[in-house]
């Protein structure tokens, strides 16, 4: 898929009416399968984890009116654990939405629990401009904003398909656009960044 152009993040459309870039084009379901590495976060619950992984698998269409569907598996080890948990849910395409949004649904005794996630913002970098030294085959991100819910507080969350993430540039373009949103929210979260542990 065609590189985005200059990092950019959009105001999540949960948050406040702010009006949307009209340069936002939302990265399909098949650009986001596979396996991405949580290295940042505004999340208090990934404070007490570690090598915190998700792995998106679409799923094949029921009928043509159906929405796009993923699957969700979260991997996680707590800090002092060594054995791997994981989390398995469903993503459901928003309705309405131009794309981007996804409803999550819990599988299982997590069939209950529901919440809402949309990607701020992706993109592809090359191989001179991702990792640290900016060596390898390049790599991808994604910025993605969680809506309150009962349980757990709204939070950004900082994907990288490279385990040990993007490299300061970058990642201190995305802690820029996110310190100067236009929603109030997301600037106070701005503030609350702090790196996953991983190993």
């Amino acid at each position: 898929m065609t590189a985005q152009p200059p990092l950019t993040l959009r105001p999540p459309t949960t948050s406040t009416p702010l009006p949307q870039p009209p340069s936002f084009t939302p990265p399909t379901p098949t650009w986001l399968s596979g396996t991405w590495h949580v290295t940042h976060s505004t999340l208090p619950m990934w404070k007490s984890k570690r090598n915190v992984s998700i792995t998106y698998t679409p799923l094949p269409s029921t009928s043509s009116s159906s929405l796009p569907q993923i699957n969700d598996l979260v991997h996680y080890q707590t800090l002092s654990s060594q054995k791997v948990k994981s989390v398995e849910g469903i993503d459901t395409a928003s309705p309405n939405s131009k794309g981007g949004e996804w409803d999550w649904r819990g599988k299982k005794w997590l069939k209950i629990a529901s919440s809402h996630w949309e990607v701020l913002g992706w993109g592809d970098l090359p191989a001179t401009e991702e990792g640290k030294g900016g060596e390898g085959e390049g790599n991808q991100w994604v910025v993605t904003y969680f809506a309150k819910t009962l349980f757990t507080p709204a939070g950004i969350d900082v994907y990288s398909r490279r385990k040990e993430g993007v490299g300061e540039g970058v990642l201190g373009k995305i802690r820029e656009e996110l310190g100067g949103s236009g929603d109030e929210a997301v600037r106070k979260l701005a503030g609350e960044i702090f790196e996953v542990v991983r190993d």
